[in-house]
């Protein structure tokens, strides 16, 4: 299967003015296949490479265990994969990895080892880190082709479709790049092919297990674009018209909310943040009707859009502040998750609510002190200007109302609070419903993308009082990462609610800078098991 992207096509840019119009071509993706035909075959031995494999991929287990594949592959070379695990005794262990070339046999494959460590206590995440491994191993190797096994070693706490989905989703994360602003190179490779091995009785769940990675890592192909893009190519308007892409592409429904409508409904504190750039703030709709009935109550998923943070009057410092073109990664996230949706073609309705604005410092910005009204009514003091996504957050919940949602779930870079809280490993989770906020956990346990649940209790609402109005934007130092989800919490009377807190996870800094496509597995996950069969 292949991935068409949702980004519009064009030339790349040639000056800063003109790159806030044109969308730079995304790399190829990846193509997958399942089979026993003249994908794999099934022998005594084990499942070997089909013809015109330039290299395949295969576990081995700590003390020189071999997994079925390796031990084909050893039967291949005629002995050199016993003799590499006799020769390097870690070889086996997790995190271990060699290449042996067949000298055996003209035109062979090239088998890349992989350590599972035991195989008593083969994990999921054991098993991701191994994929991950395998394709750094790969990447080197240039192949057209690949034939990969470890997808035959199942845990015992997962399935065939399960480890498929895994390893194919690990794959296409693992062969990312970004190259949308670097000059194209003509004689690039492209992605190599995989093929996952599979029996006959397994067929049609490492097919569909394939699939559902591949969706997932296309999903986060996409998040990471955006959010890799630069603030001056990646506008409110750009992410309009990715949303009207994937409209078009998966025949979505779409609806892009300029100034005068959102005046018209009241969203003046959402305008407030954007009314001092040249860029128009937007509110973006995409509508994905999966369900039989298409009266049933939507998922709606919500992801906060600051294309760049300035931190407006309250200016943030200048050291790091590049990095604020990542302060839209809850848009992207959520425009992920609904490609990756739309492609798995799941059972349910599911909307996705991007408020979106660039916040800027000007004459005419919103200043410490200011008094504005949101879409529910309730005035906001904003006491502090670069707490500015819950002032766009707040009426983008406001207006989803309208659904009549099953669940909303909001995702957003929102505290640095949230980073000193719980680092960069697991997303801050909130939520008052206790069936909601456990299957939002449980999903990012099943994807591998954690998160953590934080409190909600009724006294941190005492730090958000204002003198001036019905709330304050902040809550002061104590607490920020509770205090700002209390805010959001003010908007969400009418539904079931979460809030993600993804400012630790959505992207990584120093040497490894960029976007990390979290939390799309955790959200496909969760709208995975949502859809009803």
């Amino acid at each position: 299967m292949t991935a068409t992207p949702a980004t519009p096509k064009a030339k790349k840019p040639s000056s800063p003015r003109a790159a806030k119009k044109a969308a730079p071509t995304p790399p190829p993706m990846f193509s997958f296949k399942a089979g026993t035909g003249a994908v794999a075959k099934v022998t005594a031995g084990g499942p070997v490479p089909a013809k015109g494999c330039d290299v395949a991929a295969v576990a081995v287990y700590k003390n020189g265990e071999l997994s079925a594949a390796a031990k084909r592959a050893d039967i291949d070379t005629e002995g050199l994969v016993a003799n590499a695990c006799k020769a390097d005794k870690n070889l086996g262990n997790s995190g271990s990895c060699r290449v042996v070339f067949n000298t055996a046999k003209a035109g062979a494959p090239v088998y890349v080892l992989v350590g599972l460590d035991e195989a008593d206590k083969l994990s999921i995440k054991s098993l991701r880190k191994a994929t991950g491994l395998a394709c750094d191993a790969v990447k080197g190797l240039k192949p057209a082709k690949v034939f990969f096994a470890l997808n035959q070693e199942v845990p015992k706490k997962s399935t065939d479709k399960e480890t498929a989905a895994l390893c194919a989703r690990t794959i296409t994360e693992s062969f990312y790049s970004f190259s949308a602003c670097k000059k194209q190179d003509d004689d690039a490779a492209a992605p190599p092919a995989f093929e996952l091995a599979c029996t006959k009785s397994t067929l049609a769940a490492v097919e569909k297990g394939a699939a559902i990675g591949h969706a997932i890592g296309n999903g986060m192909q996409l998040t990471k674009d955006l959010g890799n893009l630069p603030g001056n190519i990646c506008t409110p308007n750009y992410l309009a018209e990715t949303a009207k892409a994937l409209a078009k592409q998966y025949k979505l429904g779409v609806e892009v909310l300029d100034h005068k409508k959102m005046e018209a409904l009241g969203m003046f504190s959402l305008l407030s943040v954007g009314k001092a750039s040249s860029e128009p703030p937007k509110l973006i709709v995409l509508k994905y009707n999966g369900a039989k009935d298409s009266k049933e109550a939507p998922v709606v998923l919500v992801g906060k859009g600051i294309t760049f943070d300035t931190g407006g009057i309250s200016l943030k410092p200048g050291e790091g502040m590049d990095e604020m073109k990542y302060d839209m990664c809850g848009a992207a996230s959520v425009l992920g998750t609904m490609k990756a949706a739309a492609e798995m073609k799941l059972a349910l309705n599911l909307i996705v609510v991007v408020p979106t604005a660039e916040n800027m410092p000007a004459g005419n910005a919103s200043k410490p002190g200011d008094v504005v009204v949101s879409m529910s009514g309730q005035t906001i003091e904003i006491l502090n200007t670069d707490a500015e996504g819950r002032l766009i957050l707040c009426d983008a919940l406001t207006y989803v109302e309208r659904f009549n949602p099953a669940a909303v779930v909001d995702v957003a870079t929102l505290t640095g609070a949230c980073i000193v809280a719980l680092g960069h490993v697991n997303t801050g989770l909130f939520s008052p419903d206790d069936d909601l906020a456990n299957e939002l956990f449980n999903a990012g346990q099943n994807a591998l993308d954690t998160a953590w649940r934080m409190p909600l209790d009724e006294e941190y609402h005492e730090q958000l009082k204002s003198n001036f109005a019905d709330m304050a934007n902040i809550g002061g130092p104590p607490a920020g990462s509770v205090t700002a989800a209390c805010f959001l919490q003010k908007y969400t009377k009418a539904y079931s609610w979460a809030h993600l807190d993804i400012a630790g996870t959505a992207w990584h800094s120093g040497k490894a800078k960029g976007a990390s496509g979290r939390p799309v597995p955790m959200l496909a996950e969760f709208v995975m098991k949502r859809a009803k069969a």
